[in-house]
């Protein structure tokens, strides 16, 4: 609940600062075209987001007679939590990891690589199966394409600020706007959204801990195999998995481009949680759910 909660905060923040930076530059006028120009932008990426990611890792089907305990795991897991079976794919990479793309629970993928279907037991591969799923459940590329939509909004409005400032004129300072501010506001704002969106990022992987760990009932089964991943692929940087991109790096179930993050200053610009501080919250749930047994 309260990652959810978090989630709308975060959110009403970034449209906040979209209102408040909009302002400066044309009112209402200027907040309005700067987020219909994003929204078009990033609807063709929602609704295209599946395909274009999977093109992007070179995903092949996964078989179910190739792989028949995965599906099953997968049919099981999709009945607790009420979903769709979703489409299932694996990509070639010695890193192991998953993710999950797709619209919504009817057009929904997700993409396991080789390295983690060798690495894990079946109890520890459950685990991130269920966060995959979690993801699918509570539509996290819509959330992630909204957050994506409104920080775009405020990167174009900074651009508008930063032009203004370089060639204001008598008018405008006789407005009160100086151009040393106009250029403050236009590089402050784009950050402070950069990081609002990220936490956004961040408090979804929470949330699909906690109802991935609701849906298998094994929370420990997710802290094993986040530790196992975590230890594993910072070991497993070959030059193929160093050409994973940056776009979808937030995607996997672990950060794909930094395998090991500290509980520091720099985790916020991550689009993860803190590896260990994710497989403490585990721990702590796996305690209230068998509480009395």
């Amino acid at each position: 609940m309260f990652n959810r909660l978090k989630t709308v905060i975060l959110l009403a923040g970034l449209s906040g600062l979209l209102m408040l930076v909009g302002g400066l530059v044309n009112g209402y006028d200027g907040i309005a075209i700067a987020f219909i120009f994003s929204l078009i932008m990033n609807i063709g990426a929602y609704f295209f987001s599946e395909k274009i990611v999977l093109y992007m890792h070179k995903a092949q089907p996964l078989h179910a007679d190739s792989h028949p305990e995965i599906y099953e795991t997968v049919q099981e897991l999709t009945q607790a939590a009420r979903l769709p079976m979703p489409k299932l794919w694996f990509i070639e990479s010695n890193q192991p990891n998953a993710f999950a793309t797709g619209r919504n629970p009817h057009h929904s993928s997700v993409v396991l690589s080789t390295g983690i279907i060798s690495l894990l037991d079946k109890g520890e591969l459950r685990g991130v199966l269920a966060h995959e799923l979690s993801h699918i459940k509570n539509r996290d590329i819509l959330i992630s394409t909204m957050a994506a939509t409104i920080a775009s909004a405020i990167g174009f409005i900074a651009d508008t600020l930063r032009y203004r400032a370089f060639f204001s004129n008598s008018d405008d300072r006789k407005n009160g706007q100086n151009p040393l501010v106009l250029i403050l506001v236009a590089i402050l704002m784009p950050l402070a959204a950069a990081l609002i969106q990220l936490a956004i990022s961040r408090s979804r992987e929470y949330l699909a801990d906690e109802e991935g760990a609701r849906i298998s009932k094994d929370p420990l089964a997710l802290a094993s195999a986040l530790e196992k991943l975590t230890r594993t692929s910072s070991h497993a940087r070959t030059a193929e998995d160093r050409e994973i991109s940056p776009a979808t790096a937030h995607l996997f179930i672990v950060n794909p481009l930094h395998a090991i993050d500290g509980i520091s200053f720099s985790s916020l610009f991550s689009t993860h949680p803190p590896v260990q501080k994710r497989i403490e919250r585990l721990k702590k749930i796996h305690e209230r759910m068998f509480r009395g047994r």
